[in-house]
């Protein structure tokens, strides 16, 4: 029982975090306005892949793994948007 809950709150933690690497990123796109050695079909299929955890994590009401794919969708978005104004 314990270390479910320990467990739990590393995942969320963990997830919470790595959810924040692409910002680094997006940051960089937008501050040089260029995104041209972006591949857009990887960050399309790990938006894919992140909504589809979403989902699951909804459907199976698991906090960690919806909450967390969700902060990674939107900063996947963030990198998407990003390549459409400054990567083509």
């Amino acid at each position: 029982m314990v270390l479910d809950v320990v467990l739990e709150s590393l995942a969320t933690i963990t997830g919470v975090v790595s959810s924040f690497a692409m910002l680094p990123q997006i940051y960089r796109i937008f501050k040089r306005k260029s995104a041209k050695d972006i591949s857009i079909w990887t960050y399309l299929y790990m938006l894919v892949a992140g909504v589809i955890w979403v989902l699951y994590g909804l459907n199976i009401q698991t906090y960690p793994i919806w909450v967390t794919n969700l902060i990674g969708t939107l900063t996947m978005i963030g990198v998407i948007v990003g390549w459409f104004l400054y990567g083509r």
